[in-house]
This record gives C-alpha cells, sequence and structure tokens, in this order.
C-alpha cells in the first residue's frame, strides 16, 4: 500500500435520553464525583480506561450499538438519572449544601476571589501540572467549589502540558511530550458577543502577544486559561503556552508575564471584579504590576497604587529550597517591564527594586515582588512558615523573623478526590451526611473506631489487592518494553499480583529532587537487605516519580534506585514505576501500607501525598518536617526527628537513615506481623484507624479553604476597601505616610529616660520612662511597646503594654511612660521597643522598621 495515511473518526450519536451525557464530560466534577465516573465505566470499561479516564474521548469512541442498547437498558437509566439529580442539586444556587459554610467578612454576592497558579492538577484528563503545586491549586479549586466560594481561577492553557515519562532499560529517564487535541480536553472556548473568540493583547518588548481564552468548569468554579497559539500571533510567539516549565528564561518570563498580566486583562474583559487576588507562588507577581497600572491610569501615584494594590493581594509561598524561586536576570527584566513602567509614567528601576533581594543581587526576584505587592503572606506548614519567614527577612529588616507578616495556613487534600472508592461506600452506608463533617475531630474519631477491626483491615487488605493488580499490568508494559528476560518478568509477576498482599509495602513516589533523598533508606545496604528479604516477614518498597528535565542530579536518582532495584540482593523486593501520575498517585496513596518521606530538613514545605495515604488507612513513616511536624501524634505513623542542627550534612544523613532503619525494624515490622488469631495485627489496625481520623478532619482541602477564607480572604477584602473607597483616598494618604516615616526612620532613636526599676512590690506598679526622638514624627506615628515574659516559663504567654505619649521637650524629645500593674510575682524577661503605626496598615510591623531599647 502507497500513499499518506490518513485518519477518520466515526463518532457515535447520544441517543436523547442520554442527551446530557456530554454535560457531565465538560464538568471536571467528575474529577471527584464517583458517580459520574462510575457511569462512563458501566458504559465500556475498557475503553474507559484505554481513554485515560477521560471523558470527551469515551464519547467519541463508544461503540453505537453499546449506547443503543443502554438506552433500553432500564437500570442503567435510573442510575443515570440518580447522577443527573445529584449532578443538579450540587449546581443548583438555591440548594443550599451541607458543606457550604457562612464566612464571616465575606460576602459571596459581591466579594470574588481571583487565584492565579502555574499548574493546576485536577485530574489526568487535563494535564496542567507537574507536581504537587498543581495537586494542591486544583483541591483548593475544588474545595471552594464544595464551600460555595465566589472564586475563580486563572492559568495556562498548556498543549503539550508536562512531559511524559519512561525510564528505559539503564535506568534513564526518557521524556515524551504529547500535543493535546483540545477538542479531546474538557475546556471550552470563550466567545464574545459576536461567536468569535475573545482576544487579550499583552505588551511585549516592541509588539503586543494576543492570547485567547479557554474555560474549565470545575463544579461550580470556573478556570480560565489563557492560550498564545492564535494566529495573529507572530510564529515565535505562539509556542510560549504550549508547554508547562518548559523553555529558557526568555521562554519563562514570556509565560509569566502572560499568566500575571494577561491574566488581569482577561478577567477585566470578562467583566469580573475581583475582591481579592490570591497570588498561588511567585509566577504570577507581575499581575501585582498590572493591577498597579490600573490604579494609576484612575488617577493614583505609583506609590498609592501599590498600596490599594498589595492590600487585596494574597500571596502563598510553597518552597523552602533557593532554586525553587524564580530569578531573572535584570536586564532581561527590564526589556519585559519598560511597557508597564512607561504606562505608570515610573523608571524601570522602580519595578526592579520591588523584585531585589539581598541573597540574589543584580537579579530580578519574583518572591520578593510579590512579599511588597502583597499584604497577606503564608507558607503551607508550621515549619515553612518560619523557614519563609527566615528566608525572606530582608523584606522586614528590623523584624524578627519569627514576629514577622509571614503566617501559616497547612496545605491539605481534597477529601472526595483521593478518598478510596471502597471508604466512600462504607461511609455513605454508616453515615451518609459524612461529607457535612469533614473538619470535625470527634466525629472522625467515633466514626472510625466504630468499624470492626477485621472489617478495617479486610477493606485495606481489598485496595491493597487493586493497586498492586494494576502496578502488575504497568510493570509488565515497562518491562516488556525494555526487553526485560522472561525470567525477570515472571519473578515480578510472583510478587506484584492481587492475590500476593502479605509482603508490607512501603511507597516513596514524589518528584525526584536531591533533597527529597530518596536514596537515604539504601544508606546502610547490608541492614536494608536483611530487612527485605526475610522470607517470614517480606517487605517491598516501591519507587516512583518524575524528574525536572532539565534536573541533572534528580534523574541520577531514577538511575540508582533502578540499579538497587537490578541487584540480586533487592530483586523482586524493589521496584520503580514509571509514568507517575494522579491516576498511579491515587493507586498508590490507597494501597501501600506505608507511605516513606525522607525529605532533608527544614525544606519539605508541606508534602501532601502521606496526606492522602494516611486519610486511606495508610501509616506515614517520615522525618518530621512539613504538615508531617504538626500531624504525628505519637501513634498515628512513625516520626523521624531530624537531626540538622548538630551535625553536618552527611553525617547527618547516616545517622538519620539509622534512625528509619531501626524504626523500620523494630518497630514498623514487627507491628505489621504481630498477627492475631483474626489474621492481622490489633497494634497495626489501631495505628492505621488513628492515622484516618486524625489526618482527615485535620488536613482536608476543606479546613484549609475556610482558613484562607476566614483569617486571610476576608481580612484582605475589609483592608482593601478601606483604601480603595474614594477613588483611593486612603491609598494615598497611607502612601504619603509611609514616605514620611521612611524618610525620618534612620534619624529615630529611643533611650531610658530613668532606668526601669529592677523590682517592685506588692501592688505597686512598674514605671517605665522612655525618651524619643522622632526625627519630626509625631507621637501618633509610632507605637512604644513593653514586652514581659516569665523568665522560667518556656511556653508562657508573653505580655503586650503600650506606652503613653506625655510631652515634648526640646533637648529629650518625647516622652513616654508606662505603668506596668503588679503581675504575680517571679522574674520577667522585659522589652521596650518602637515601631511605626498607622491604623491603614494591614498588618502592625508591615513596615519591618523598629527600635529598641
Amino acid at each position: 500500500m502507497s500513499g499518506n495515511e490518513y485518519y477518520l473518526e466515526v463518532r457515535p450519536r447520544l441517543p436523547d435520553v442520554f442527551s446530557r451525557l456530554e454535560e457531565l464530560a465538560n464538568n471536571l466534577f467528575y474529577s471527584w464525583d464517583r458517580g459520574v465516573r462510575g457511569l462512563f465505566f458501566r458504559i465500556d470499561p475498557e475503553l474507559w480506561a484505554s481513554c485515560g479516564h477521560n471523558p470527551k474521548v469515551f464519547l467519541r469512541r463508544v461503540a453505537q450499538h453499546r449506547l443503543e442498547a443502554l438506552a433500553q437498558d432500564t437500570d442503567f437509566n435510573l442510575r443515570y438519572q440518580e447522577v443527573l439529580a445529584a449532578f443538579d442539586a450540587y449546581l443548583d444556587p438555591s440548594i443550599t449544601s451541607p458543606r457550604e459554610r457562612e464566612v464571616q467578612g465575606l460576602d459571596t454576592d459581591r466579594d470574588l476571589i481571583a487565584y492565579f497558579c502555574m499548574e493546576y492538577g485536577l485530574h489526568e484528563s487535563l494535564p496542567l501540572y507537574s507536581g504537587g503545586l498543581g495537586i494542591l491549586a486544583g483541591d483548593h479549586c475544588k474545595a471552594a467549589s464544595d464551600l460555595g466560594l465566589s472564586f475563580v481561577a486563572v492559568g495556562l492553557m498548556y498543549r503539550q502540558g508536562y512531559f511524559c515519562q519512561t525510564i528505559n532499560r539503564t535506568g534513564g529517564q526518557e521524556i515524551h511530550l504529547n500535543p493535546y487535541s483540545l477538542d479531546e480536553l474538557p475546556v471550552t472556548l470563550v466567545l464574545d458577543e459576536q461567536g468569535e473568540p475573545i482576544h487579550i493583547p499583552v505588551v511585549f518588548p516592541g509588539r503586543e502577544v494576543v492570547v485567547q481564552i479557554w474555560q474549565v468548569t470545575v463544579g461550580r468554579v470556573h478556570l480560565y486559561l489563557l492560550d498564545s497559539d492564535v494566529a495573529v500571533n507572530e510564529p515565535e510567539d505562539r509556542p510560549i503556552t504550549y508547554q508547562l516549565y518548559g523553555g529558557d528564561r526568555r521562554m519563562r518570563i514570556a509565560q509569566e508575564l502572560l499568566l500575571g498580566v494577561g491574566g488581569v486583562l482577561a478577567l477585566r474583559r470578562l467583566g469580573l471584579t475581583p475582591s481579592v487576588w490570591h497570588i498561588n507562588e511567585g509566577h504570577s507577581a507581575f499581575l501585582i504590576l498590572e493591577r498597579c497600572r490600573e490604579w494609576v491610569a484612575q488617577g493614583l501615584d505609583f506609590q498609592a497604587a501599590l498600596e490599594a494594590t498589595a492590600a487585596a493581594t494574597v500571596f502563598t509561598t510553597h518552597t523552602a529550597v533557593p532554586a525553587g524561586h524564580d530569578l531573572f536576570d535584570q536586564d532581561l527584566a527590564s526589556e519585559y517591564l519598560w511597557g508597564l513602567a512607561e504606562a505608570m509614567a515610573v523608571p524601570v528601576k522602580t519595578l526592579l527594586d520591588l523584585a531585589r533581594s539581598p541573597q540574589n543581587r543584580g537579579r530580578f526576584n519574583m518572591t520578593a515582588l510579590a512579599l511588597r505587592g502583597a499584604r497577606r503572606f503564608n507558607g503551607v506548614s508550621r515549619v515553612h512558615r518560619d523557614v519563609a519567614a527566615q528566608m525572606e527577612s530582608h523584606v522586614w529588616p528590623d523584624i524578627e523573623p519569627a514576629e514577622n507578616p509571614l503566617s501559616s495556613v497547612s496545605n491539605g487534600v481534597h477529601i472526595p478526590t483521593f478518598l478510596a472508592r471502597e471508604w466512600v461506600n462504607l461511609f455513605d452506608g454508616h453515615c451518609p451526611d459524612w461529607k457535612a463533617h469533614l473538619d470535625d475531630t470527634e466525629f472522625w474519631q467515633r466514626t472510625i473506631q466504630r468499624i470492626p477491626d477485621h472489617r478495617f483491615w479486610s477493606l485495606t487488605q481489598s485496595l491493597k489487592s487493586d493497586m498492586l493488580s494494576d502496578l502488575g499490568e504497568r510493570l509488565g508494559e515497562q518491562y516488556r518494553r525494555n526487553n526485560f528476560s522472561r525470567a525477570r518478568i515472571e519473578g515480578m509477576r510472583r510478587v506484584i499480583t492481587a492475590e500476593n498482599t502479605q509482603p508490607l509495602i512501603i511507597g516513596f513516589a514524589r518528584r525526584f529532587a536531591t533533597y527529597k533523598r530518596a536514596l537515604l533508606i539504601f544508606e546502610d545496604m547490608q541492614r536494608l537487605t536483611r530487612i527485605l528479604g526475610d522470607p517470614e516477614r517480606p517487605v517491598i518498597l516501591l519507587f516512583a516519580g518524575k524528574a525536572h528535565p532539565q534536573d541533572m542530579p534528580g534523574q541520577a536518582l531514577i538511575r540508582r534506585v533502578h540499579e538497587f532495584a537490578s541487584q540480586p540482593s533487592f530483586l523482586n523486593r524493589v521496584f520503580l514505576i514509571e509514568g507517575y501520575d494522579i491516576a498511579l498517585a491515587r493507586k498508590l496513596v490507597t494501597g501501600v501500607d506505608v507511605w516513606l518521606n525522607t525529605p532533608e530538613y527544614p525544606l519539605e514545605a508541606s508534602g501532601t501525598s502521606g496526606q492522602k495515604a494516611a486519610i486511606n488507612g495508610g501509616l506515614n513513616l517520615s522525618i518530621l518536617d512539613g504538615w508531617w511536624a504538626e500531624g504525628f501524634d505519637g501513634h498515628n505513623g512513625w516520626g523521624i526527628a531530624p537531626h540538622s542542627d548538630d551535625l553536618p550534612s552527611d553525617q547527618r544523613d547516616l545517622v538519620e537513615a539509622q534512625d528509619l532503619l531501626d524504626m523500620l525494624e523494630h518497630e514498623v515490622v514487627p507491628s505489621y506481623f504481630d498477627v492475631g488469631p483474626g489474621g492481622y495485627s490489633r497494634d497495626w489496625v489501631s495505628r492505621c484507624k488513628a492515622s484516618m481520623y486524625t489526618v482527615l478532619p485535620r488536613f482536608s482541602a476543606e479546613r484549609m479553604v475556610l482558613r484562607y477564607a476566614e483569617d486571610i480572604y476576608a481580612p484582605a477584602v475589609a483592608g482593601a476597601r478601606g483604601l480603595s473607597e474614594s477613588g483611593g483616598a486612603g491609598a494615598r494618604e497611607l502612601a504619603e505616610w509611609k514616605a514620611r516615616v521612611c524618610a525620618a526612620w534612620s534619624g529615630v532613636t529611643m533611650a531610658w529616660a530613668e532606668q526601669p526599676p529592677e523590682a517592685t512590690e506588692g501592688d505597686n506598679d512598674a514605671i517605665l520612662t522612655v525618651d524619643a526622638n522622632l526625627n519630626g514624627l509625631s507621637p501618633d506615628d509610632v507605637v512604644v511597646e513593653c514586652l514581659l515574659t516569665p523568665d522560667m516559663a518556656t511556653d508562657a504567654a508573653e505580655r503586650v503594654y503600650r506606652f503613653s505619649a506625655r510631652d515634648e521637650d526640646a533637648s529629650r524629645g518625647h516622652r513616654f511612660v508606662l505603668a506596668i500593674p503588679a503581675p504575680e510575682n517571679g522574674l520577667f524577661r522585659m522589652h521596650v521597643r518602637m515601631y511605626p503605626f498607622n491604623r491603614r496598615l494591614q498588618h502592625p510591623l508591615e513596615m519591618g522598621c523598629m527600635r529598641w531599647v
């Protein structure tokens, strides 16, 4: 046969009775609703799997005769109607979901939250993510939908997405870029009133780049994706949004300019007026400059525009690793920012200064821009908050990192997405309203403790069996493609099989980066060989994950794991699985017995994969870093104390590896194999139950988003409103006050007017007096405080007393006096400080200025 090869697609015609299947296929509600996914599965299970669980592709491939047969199937039609009824009830704004909450300070009719992120991990059918940041963003959108928040998200439409991974015969990571046909994705092109695609022009160096907008529906939330593959663009500009994290620094800054600036312009064109703008990691921080440009166009000067913008901006930082923060050469940044600077009539240097950082001199730091252009900031765990506060302390130079404005909202996972179907069915049968209690700790402890131990064990073993069946197919395909011997394949199949649930299975699945220390468990090879090779107590190690295409050390880690898995001592005990994605992650977190996480403390910002394992009854064996430092309670898994403060890095790795192997050999393995009369370990089941009922309510995405709504979004709405009313009069006033304080502060001093008393007796007040040279500022411009802390108590609350201004004398400046009411007897540490204060500040210490006596 000669000539070119062409394809002809013959699509089925949906029977009228199934006309709404396309509607179900175009709403990512299916990504967490098992009723919708189950409906497609029942139509054709094999096709559903081969289509990668993509409903739109599925509906283009399903056989016409199958649809016609199901149209006459009473049971299937009944199930179809039930799914539609649940779908309609979820979307109906007149029906209050039991999960919707009133959020004090937020008016859902007018207070829209705009959420910007570089990637979104919603489902494997929409490959717009690379890892944890994207999954977190997807879960944030889903929880916002569940809670009924007025919420919109913005990202980029990657036509190639992130890469698909295979692992070759020598352990090398091979990268495959698969362009997607957008008509096969759950996306819809946004059209204008004339039915034409909406085009948004973004100013680039010497030209404009136009983006069109794609809409993704996520339950009740819309995600808008910007796409540069538009015919009017120059050929070199059309691929800007092709690939996630691809290309050089010029490509990256182009993507981030489109996301930040183009995202703001797109929302404006769609008629949306957000009250709060949430920057999820620094990639989208250019939105700050575009919103400043809008305020300047309305008559504010740049500094006032920055205050009005920042008050409504929230910034979440996700990484404690310096390499995770985007940096650009200042010459490159100047080239791309010239148009914005010209529009605001300020020198480009003014914009460059917003992104300066002492550790990256001469570079444009997107994290620094986000910090200076926002007024509410948070890390994603308590440990990460402290690390980030230290890393970014240059923004508030006089403030101790422990007290600077960075706060913490620990990441959580979307329970309906990652809780296994078997658990969902169990909870549906015993407490149908369980979704209304996702953050109720007592409810979950009571509910899970009531499950009989034998039934709990049986359900976890069923999930484990399903996982092993899936992994057997994956590894079989991987081994055959790499031409592994028949003996190697058969040996794998004897171990990785649905029937072989006896071994303790440990999973390590995440991005392969050096700080995550995938090889820590191999530090003592002889000991690990003994632990894994015990025929009476078999243990299996599963590894999965991708390394960034430019991360050579990360790819070397993959090769080393592959080499270990091929050694005779670890053969059929250690397995490396290729193609890590959401679908594989769902299998692993629901099926493994132990989730292993061994990051280099304190570089694990959060780490939500362990949460997903825990809510499915798995146990974490992890370094006490990220979320696990606050989630571990001594009985719901195992925590490895880090030694980062007292040992060099190489010695620390050895010590922590020994701690890990000690726990594995003397606690984890014995607990699992302490089998009683029922065929399971009672201690193990007790720990697994504790893992579920402690982690599920505390680390749900619902609780996370509620924290954002109540503690961050609502205050941001109030603060921004106070500055933006009357054409930004409050912002203008605040900017002028800050300029005056900054000009004077270098000359501000404070000293004791009289030496403080060393002791006081009985009910006598302690009188403190200080004199301050305010260098032209008024006493109303500052706060003078005394901090009093009991010396012998490590956890006692600090008491804060405020001085009063008494008078002014040309020779000594302003005098401030405080009479401290006598506290209970004891020794107290006392500190006196002064800092600028204005009622319009979003945080009392946001200026980063402080003076101490």
